[in-house]
């Protein structure tokens, strides 16, 4: 196993660029709408923060990829949602799951931005917050700040117990 993790980790090293642009595509796929379903980064991101830790390779600009896929994801949805209302239920793969987008509605309604902002750490309604928030017609500068602010503390607590723990093991 010693063999495997060294390989892994001079792997990362020696591909140490392409570290922050693979954590912005994590992030954005997890953050974006219909594609956060499928793709499971949130357990990517926790352990590449400890393999990029490990790795030797600077936090900050890992962070900032984080932090921008994921500020960018949410823009997006916002926008399809904004867009295409409610017919984007009927879309793959939100048609497979039609409670999600009903569920986000009653959650929206009741907590406004700060569901979006909460939304961000809670699994299924990550996906769908910003899609309803767009939906919904909320004021695009209300929906910033929840973002903004959501993802600053969602890159932190994704990236910062694997590169705590790699950076305290070693």
């Amino acid at each position: 196993m010693e063999a495997v993790s060294g390989t892994i980790m001079e792997l990362v090293r020696a591909h140490a660029a392409a570290a922050p642009p693979i954590v912005f595509l994590l992030a954005f796929g997890e953050s974006l709408a219909f594609i956060s379903l499928l793709l499971p980064a949130t357990v990517l991101l926790v352990g590449g923060g400890g393999i990029v830790g490990a790795a030797g390779i600077g936090f900050w600009p890992v962070w900032g990829a984080a932090f921008a896929g994921a500020v960018i994801g949410d823009w997006v949805s916002y926008w399809v949602g904004a867009y295409y209302k409610e017919t984007v239920g009927s879309l793959w793969p939100l048609s497979r799951y039609p409670l999600l987008l009903p569920r986000g509605q009653a959650f929206f309604a009741r907590w406004g931005a700060a569901g979006v902002f909460l939304g961000r750490f809670f699994g299924p309604l990550r996906s769908v917050m910003p899609l309803v928030a767009g939906i919904c017609a909320m004021p695009m500068v209300p929906f910033q700040i929840a973002n903004l602010a959501s993802a600053v503390l969602w890159a932190t607590v994704v990236l910062a117990p694997g590169w705590i723990t790699a950076e305290w093991l070693l």
